[in-house]
């Protein structure tokens, strides 16, 4: 979603970071935030993106984050729209694309700041980090990995259970997230949820490296190739 005062909030079909550090965003080309831009020439409009994290599952509470990323927001040049589109398409290919010039316009966000948000906190990121980050190793496959999880591997969840502290283990586990420093899980409980992080000793780099460690927070006994002793 994409806020700025005096307007409705926006829906944007397209948030793509750019190598400039801008991001490029799409509205209805008649929503009043995009009249309003274009109205505002060359000085912008104040606004906020606004980017929600739901997790794959169906929680009682499905947002896991929020990234909030404040700015001013531009027209695109004419003439800089095509080369712009085709420069999103090349590194992500969205057929929302398809929908610039006929319903859609493209605009662009200048960021001033990026703040982060979870059930841990709220954190600010600066630019060179924002430009910087890799996406994580596990970014396309935990969604059906937490899925898979969750509906064919109770025995798992139940082990990572016993690594909660004891008030949470009255409560139903839920894996809500995966990355290469390690696993959250949501703790449903009477009392409210509650989100865990589990890390691992390392951050991990491909899928042999998350089995070995996931069987660590297991606590597995041959996680490190150790064999059962021939009789």
């Amino acid at each position: 979603m994409l806020v700025a005062d005096g307007v409705a909030p926006a829906t944007t079909p397209i948030h793509h970071l750019l190598p400039g550090g801008s991001f490029a965003v799409s509205l209805l080309a008649h929503s009043p935030l995009a009249v309003c831009t274009r109205a505002a020439g060359t000085e912008g409009v104040a606004a906020v993106l606004e980017l929600t994290d739901f997790a794959p599952l169906p929680l009682r509470e499905p947002v896991r984050s929020l990234v909030w990323i404040r700015g001013r927001v531009h027209s695109v040049p004419a003439h800089a729209v095509r080369t712009m589109v085709d420069m999103i398409a090349t590194d992500h290919p969205n057929a929302a694309l398809l929908d610039i010039g006929a319903g859609q316009v493209l605009l662009l966000l200048e960021v001033e700041s990026v703040v982060v948000a979870d059930a841990g906190g709220a954190e600010t990121v600066n630019a060179h980090e924002l430009m910087t980050a890799e996406p994580d190793p596990f970014c396309e496959l935990e969604s059906a990995w937490l899925c898979h999880l969750d509906s064919d591997h109770p025995e798992v969840l139940e082990r990572l259970a016993g690594k909660l502290p004891a008030p949470l283990r009255r409560g139903r586990v839920r894996p809500l997230g995966l990355d290469r420093y390690g696993l959250r899980l949501r703790v449903e409980g009477a009392d409210g949820d509650h989100d865990v992080r589990l890390p691992f000793g390392e951050p991990v780099a491909d899928v042999p490296g998350l089995g070995r460690a996931i069987r660590l927070l297991m606590g597995c006994p041959f996680v490190n190739g150790l064999r059962a002793r021939r009789m």
